[in-house]
C-alpha cells in the first residue's frame, strides 16, 4: 500500500470529510492478514531502531493527535511493541501547568524531544494551541500573553511559529512524523459506550468526553485549518483511517518503518586500531 495515500500535500487544501474515509481498510478484508503484515512491521522497526540507536546521529519524533478514543494509546502499544524501551520515550501532553504557563507553548516540547539516536513520541502536543485552544478560546486568557499577541492572527501566527520550530527541527537531524488518527463521529460514539458498559474500562471515560462531542464540527474545521497551513515539505501530516483499529496500527507502523529505511541507517564502523584491539581482546578471552 502507498503512504502516498494518507498524506497530505504541501500546498493543497483538503477536506476531512470529502478527501478522507475514516473506514478505509485498503484492500484488506479481515484482521489476519494484517495482523502478520503488522508482525513483520514490528520486527523492522525494532531492526531499525537498533541502528538508529548505535548510529547516534539522527531522532525521530512522531506526533499524533486524534480526536477522543481515536486510538492514540493502542497505537502506541501495538506499534512500539517490539522496540528497546532504552531508546524510547513517551510524553502525553496534558493542560498547561502553572510553571509551563509561566512559559512560551513550545517550552514544554523543547524539553521533552528526544535525544540523538532515540524515537521520541507525543501523544498529543503543541498543536493543541492551534486545536483545543482555538475551539475553547478562553484557555487563551490563562496563557498570560500580552494584550498584543492576541490579536485575531493569532492561529496564522502559530502556524508559521510551529512550521519554523519544525523546520528547525529537521535541519538538526530530528525527523517529524505526524499522525491524525481520523476517527468517524459514529465510531467514536460507539467506543465511548463501550468504555462505559465495560467496567475495566470505566477509567478511561470522563463526562467531559462526551460533553467534547458538541464541538466536534468546531474541532473538524480546525484540524482542517492546521492541516493546510503546516503540512509542509519537512514535516507533512498523515492522517490514518482510524474506524478500524488494526488497519490504523499497521498503516503507522509501515510508514514509520519507510521513513527510517530512508535514512540509510548503518551500524558504525570501527577504526583498524580498534579492529586489532578486538582480536587481541578475543585471544586473550580464548586463551582463559
Amino acid at each position: 500500500m502507498k503512504n502516498d495515500l494518507f498524506i497530505v500535500k504541501p500546498g493543497l487544501k483538503i477536506s476531512l470529510k470529502k478527501d478522507y474515509d475514516p473506514a478505509y481498510k485498503g484492500e484488506y478484508i479481515n484482521k489476519a492478514g494484517a495482523s502478520v503484515q503488522l508482525s513483520q512491521s514490528i520486527e523492522r522497526l525494532a531492526k531499525y531502531q537498533d541502528m538508529l540507536y548505535a548510529q547516534n546521529t539522527y531522532a525521530l519524533l512522531i506526533i499524533l493527535q486524534a480526536m477522543d478514543a481515536a486510538g492514540k494509546d493502542g497505537t502506541i502499544k501495538h506499534v512500539m511493541s517490539g522496540v528497546n524501551p532504552q531508546g524510547c520515550q513517551v510524553f502525553s501532553f496534558k493542560s498547561p501547568s502553572a510553571e509551563e504557563l509561566d512559559h512560551d507553548y513550545l517550552w514544554r516540547s523543547f524539553k521533552a524531544l528526544p535525544e540523538r539516536g532515540n524515537i521520541g513520541i507525543f501523544n498529543r502536543s503543541y498543536y493543541e494551541e492551534a486545536l483545543v485552544v482555538r475551539v475553547h478560546q478562553e484557555i487563551l486568557d490563562k496563557q498570560q500573553l500580552p494584550p498584543e499577541a492576541k490579536t485575531k492572527d493569532i492561529w496564522k501566527r502559530r502556524f508559521e511559529e510551529i512550521n519554523n520550530f519544525e523546520k528547525y527541527l529537521v535541519s538538526n537531524g530530528i525527523i517529524l512524523l505526524k499522525f491524525f488518527l481520523n476517527v468517524s463521529k459514529s465510531e467514536q460514539k460507539k467506543r465511548f459506550l463501550d468504555r462505559i458498559n465495560r467496567p475495566e474500562k470505566n477509567w478511561k471515560f470522563s463526562v467531559n468526553d462526551a460533553k467534547e462531542r458538541a464541538f466536534w464540527n468546531d474541532y473538524q474545521k480546525a484540524y482542517e485549518d492546521m492541516f493546510n497551513n503546516t503540512s509542509t515539505k519537512w514535516a507533512p501530516w498523515y492522517i490514518i483511517p482510524a474506524d478500524t483499529k488494526w488497519f490504523t496500527r499497521l498503516t503507522v507502523a509501515n510508514i514509520i518503518c519507510d521513513k527510517l529505511k530512508s535514512l540509510n541507517l548503518a551500524y558504525p564502523t570501527v577504526s583498524e586500531e580498534h579492529k586489532n584491539q578486538l582480536l587481541k581482546a578475543k585471544e586473550m578471552l580464548e586463551n582463559e
